[in-house]
């Protein structure tokens, strides 16, 4: 099941995505569950599936998405988690320990919605990552690897855009300038997916692949990466955790090829989805 947030007709919705069709949830689902955060902490996934197949779709052509997220979600990321070139330290290799960073509300944008290129010198190194984001359907709590899945709602693509040169500064600066990622178009259930280890990521810029991955190749798995933060906070549903980026990022490409305005990015995720993204202008100063 593909779940999603859009906008159509001017009103926020909810609801699933079957093929190219959108069917939004009813009001009186909306009355109990306000967003699909909301659907996941009271497992009520198979209750909006019945809920929504029951209203009248719109096409997706005519809708505006939305962040499968829900504005204010904790995105918790992960760093050097693949072998690759990284852009600041072509020496790094696999780390010791997980490394983890967050991104603020507002840093990612959703599906087909512009990218924002930075003003000035930092638009010389804006960066592309395409990863796989696991969102957590269950409370986890110190929980063991082995059982990491029971606590994953679903899988959706993630952008985690990053400005290289101010990433020298802290990586919080790097990674949180305003609509650098994305995240989206939707949340495909675990259910749907055999393996979470064997997906493949495949980043696109302008029709060229510039990433080709599996989620095999990663340091540390989906399973270790959930377990190692739930030993420092409570994850609750509606938390996004982006799986760190592999080889072929614009900063360790040689020679490197960030990206400019009018750029198209595409990065899809075997069973998943495809999240498309151009890069426009900046934004008001």
């Amino acid at each position: 099941m593909k779940l999603a947030r859009w906008r159509a007709d001017g009103e926020d919705a909810y609801g699933l995505i079957e093929g190219d069709m959108a069917y939004s949830v009813s009001d009186l689902f909306r009355a109990r569950f306000h967003d699909l955060k909301d659907v996941l902490a009271a497992d009520a996934i198979s209750d909006l599936r019945a809920d929504a197949m029951t209203s009248q779709p719109v096409p997706c052509d005519d809708i505006t998405w939305r962040l499968p997220i829900q504005r204010g979600a904790r995105v918790i990321c992960v760093g050097i988690n693949y072998p690759k070139r990284y852009p600041l330290d072509q020496s790094v290799t696999r780390p010791d320990n997980i490394i983890l960073f967050a991104k603020l509300d507002g840093t990612l944008v959703p599906h087909d919605a512009p990218l924002e290129i930075p003003v000035g010198e930092a638009a010389d190194s804006f960066d592309y990552e395409g990863e796989i984001g696991v969102m957590i359907g269950r409370t986890a709590r110190h929980i063991s690897a082995a059982d990491a899945h029971a606590h994953i709602a679903g899988y959706t693509v993630v952008n985690d855009g990053s400005v290289r040169d101010w990433q020298r500064h802290s990586v919080h600066a790097g990674k949180n300038f305003a609509a650098s990622g994305g995240c989206g178009p939707w949340i495909t259930t675990a259910d749907e997916i055999d393996e979470a280890e064997k997906l493949i990521l495949t980043t696109r810029l302008n029709g060229q692949v510039v990433q080709h991955a599996s989620a095999s190749e990663m340091y540390f798995s989906i399973s270790q990466v959930v377990s190692y933060i739930s030993h420092m906070i409570p994850l609750v549903p509606g938390d996004l955790i982006a799986m760190g980026s592999p080889d072929g990022t614009g900063g360790s490409r040689t020679p490197p090829r960030f990206l400019k305005e009018g750029d198209v990015l595409e990065i899809e995720l075997s069973g998943v989805g495809l999240l498309r993204n151009r890069v426009g202008p900046a934004g008001p100063r």
